[in-house]
């Protein structure tokens, strides 16, 4: 039986293979889309699986009234977390990698995660120990621990345990060596314990300085804590805040704020996290969920698309779904042979979607920034899925559809079906026609959201200037007077690096232009507090980026209170401090009165889908914050920027930075890659409106095809009764148009509530107006009329009296 049923699908492979190729290579679109969802679903939701304390790990976050919630935290609540019962162990850590070169008999490797933590580290995060003794690998502050990899590319075959080794200019013993099981929200290739200090409260010079881990004994109870360390927060800031300014409480709650704590599970720490907590930042939930949404309605798409071809192709079967039933198939063989035939196109199409998938996946990769493979237990138990669920809802609807073909009518010619089996068929493609509505005028929106980001006026420009990464020594750091040689050293390499043909001119500022730090800091202003982005520039500075001024002046050379007690302030602060007439008027930062010389205009420095936040401009010198310094800006003159370059480069390699490799990037690129994620989300929908309409046009010929050949024998009365072209091609077309503006229709509501939710995450958006919705009905009416009418002009042409020969 089944070599008889395998026989029969090759020759309708053979007989109608326009039909099967648009079968197959419909499905394997849709399979293969999801596929690349599902690799991209699963590594997203592998954080931290392998980690057996992922629901008992909790990070504390911090939230003092509207300012950003923030992973550090105070060293205070230390004594208060040792006398909570439900905390087993406490680890204070770094929030973020540092960046060091491990030295080891001269041999040289640079390594960018190097993390430092408390003992109990490997307690929370239990990496496989292939080497050494996780309990003593951070034993003091002599001790280090290294992942296999660097173990391999540092040591070679040799044991590395009990080696020493040089990292962060400082000597360390190997005490262990691991691996990784898997994703991990911290991944280090180092593991240093250097907190003594940093995580000693009589020591700490910094109330918000370090990321607290703790690892509970009961979850039930997690909320108590919380509520505990928000009350330490109360006493141990506030009210001894309040103590030493004269305050109430009462009145130091109101001018400083409130504190917030937030207990944040490991489990929820990549995908639901409130902030970027850990050192592997956060995955994109909404593209995520966008890119998986999407991809299952392409494959639902696929599949509509597949049972109207599938119809479609049913009335070339009727004869022989008639003569298999008078010499004995019965209903239930007839639909088990068309499931086994769906089951081998299923097949088909997932193989081919495979080869989509492993020929594109380096793009993908490139696309997502990560290192996808079609590997693992649980992506081919969902490829069984889904190849179980297209042959189910693939295959049932056709089987049954063909078996109920009724013997006697099919053998004397007459095909017609049940008018419920019509309307079945015009409901899937009033549902295709919808599903293109909604990716042509959806594509169309974010196309024109992510233009008019890169098309807006940031308020500065970022082109032909250049951000060095500096890297001084650490012993630079060290001493009092730490903050004025960094500066001096600045102001060497400064007066070098403008000596360089090419360089127009040289600047530094403790800001970036990748959108990663939005923090905010107090000031007061008439003892109100307010709270702002406090940003430390050296002179021409703003002058480089071509930031205007609003009002007052810039920093001055000649002037030297502008190093000591000047400061500039954006619009937006001006706004928020509710200010007639800034210049002259004195704000307090850091205990240190500063007098407003000047408002700078707006502009954007986070993103542009964020507001632009209150901003402050003091002289790096002003507040002693030239020990912040960690990038020097270079604006270059257009022409010979590669030689410039490579100038910069011989200089930096030979005077400033013997050790680390010269690092610079481009402002302009730096910010773009902000919003690159909605970029993505930009082609994604391109790709994808292109694959939709091509199904949906596939479903539209097939459905076309199928109608107009039912209709051939009224085709060809009404020519032979005199009937014109033009007039044929009306009354076969005319439902096709009454379809598509129902489809379009029924696609309004979701489009716009969809694409206006998307729309909110930006805080300069377009509106949506009625030209997308134009366009996108103009462009499936002509698609839909193109396909429609190409099929019934072919169908006038034909021969009548092929149809009218036995009547």
């Amino acid at each position: 039986m089944l070599k008889n049923w395998t026989n029969i699908f090759i020759y309708q492979l053979k007989n109608n293979k326009l039909f099967n190729a648009l079968n197959v290579l419909g499905l394997s679109i849709g399979i293969a889309g999801l596929v690349f969802a599902l690799l991209y679903w699963n590594d997203e939701q592998s954080y931290n699986a392998w980690n057996p304390e992922k629901e008992n790990v909790y990070q504390v976050l911090v939230q003092l009234t509207d300012m950003p919630v923030s992973t550090d935290n105070t060293v205070l609540l230390k004594a208060h977390l040792e006398k909570d019962p439900n905390v087993e162990n406490i680890v204070f850590a770094d929030s973020w990698y540092q960046k060091s070169k491990i030295i080891y008999k001269g041999k040289k490797e640079f390594v960018d995660k190097v993390i430092n933590v408390e003992s109990d580290f490997f307690s929370l995060f239990p990496f496989k120990i292939t080497q050494g003794n996780a309990n003593g690998a951070l034993k003091d502050g002599a001790s280090i621990a290294i992942s296999e990899d660097l173990a391999k590319r540092v040591f070679g075959n040799e044991n590395p345990i009990g080696k020493q080794i040089n990292c962060l200019d400082n000597l360390f013993v190997v005490r262990a060596v691991y691996q990784i099981p898997g994703n991990s929200s911290i991944a280090p290739n180092v593991v240093v314990n250097r907190m003594k200090d940093l995580a000693d409260p009589a020591q700490s010079r910094s109330l918000f300085a370090l990321k607290i881990l703790l690892k509970v004994k009961d979850r039930s109870k997690v909320e108590q804590t919380r509520k505990m360390l928000e009350k330490a927060y109360y006493d141990d800031v506030i009210v001894r805040e309040a103590k030493q300014a004269g305050f109430t409480p009462e009145e130091m709650t109101k001018k400083v704020g409130h504190f917030t704590v937030f207990m944040e599970p490991l489990s929820k720490a990549r995908l639901e996290s409130i902030t970027d907590g850990y050192p592997e930042g956060r995955g994109n939930y909404q593209f995520l969920l966008i890119m998986a949404g999407l991809s299952i309605l392409i494959l639902i798409l696929s599949i509509v698309n597949y049972i109207n071809l599938a119809t479609a192709n049913a009335i070339k079967r009727a004869k022989e779904v008639g003569i298999r039933k008078i010499i004995g198939a019965s209903k239930s063989n007839i639909v088990l042979q068309f499931i086994f035939e769906t089951t081998l196109i299923s097949l088909l199409s997932i193989l081919l979607a495979l080869v989509i998938v492993e020929s594109t996946l380096p793009y993908y990769n490139n696309f997502l920034n990560k290192n996808l493979m079609i590997i693992g237990s649980q992506f081919y138990l969902q490829l069984i899925l889904i190849f179980i669920t297209t042959i189910f809802v693939a295959g049932i609807f056709p089987a049954v559809y063909v078996s109920n073909f009724e013997t006697l009518k099919v053998l004397k010619g007459n095909f017609s079906r049940s008018k419920n089996g019509v309307w079945l068929r015009n409901g899937m493609l009033i549902f295709q026609f919808a599903i293109a509505t909604f990716f042509i005028i959806g594509s169309s929106i974010v196309y024109q959201q992510v233009k008019y980001l890169s098309d807006k006026d940031l308020g500065f420009k970022g082109d032909q200037l250049i951000a060095i990464d500096l890297n001084l020594l650490p012993s630079d750091y060290e001493g009092e007077s730490s903050a004025q040689n960094i500066f001096n050293k600045y102001s060497t390499i400064k007066q070098e690096l403008s000596k360089i043909e090419g360089v127009e001119n040289v600047s530094t500022g403790l800001v970036s232009f990748d959108g990663a730090d939005n923090s905010l800091s107090p000031l007061l202003y008439h003892d109100v507090l307010f709270k702002a982005k406090h940003i430390g520039i050296d002179f021409g500075m703003l002058e480089m980026l071509k930031i205007k001024m609003a009002k007052g002046r810039g920093f001055d050379k000649k002037l030297a209170s502008d190093t000591i007690n000047s400061i500039m302030i954006n619009e937006t602060a001006a706004k928020l401090m509710n200010m007639k007439n800034p210049i002259g008027e004195e704000i307090l930062i850091r205990n240190q009165k500063l007098s407003i010389i000047g408002i700078v205009k707006d502009f954007n420095l986070l993103s542009p889908e964020v507001a632009v936040p209150p901003m402050t401009f003091y002289h790096i010198k002003t507040l002693g914050m030239a020990s912040e310094m960690n990038r020097v800006y270079v604006k270059l003159n257009a022409t010979n920027i590669n030689n410039t370059i490579s100038d910069i480069e011989k200089f930096w390699k030979t005077k400033v930075d013997t050790e680390y490799p010269f690092k610079y990037d481009f402002v302009d690129k730096e910010y773009a890659r902000t919003y690159e994620s909605y970029v993505k989300q930009k082609n994604l929908f391109s790709l994808l409106n292109v694959i939709v309409i091509l199904i949906a046009l596939f479903g539209l010929f097939a459905l076309a095809s199928y109608s107009i050949q039912r209709r051939m024998k009224e085709i060809a009365i009404r020519k032979t009764l005199g009937a014109e072209t033009n007039i044929l091609l009306k009354e076969l077309s005319k439902q096709y148009i009454l379809y598509c503006i129902i489809g379009f229709l029924l696609a309004l509501f979701p489009v716009y509530f969809l694409l206006n939710k998307w729309l909110q995450n930006f805080a300069f958006r377009i509106d949506i107006t009625i030209m997308p919705f134009l366009a996108g009905f103009i462009i499936l009416l002509l698609l839909t009329l193109i396909i429609v009418l190409s099929r019934a002009y072919y169908a006038t042409k034909a021969n009548v009296l092929k149809y009218l020969k036995y009547e």
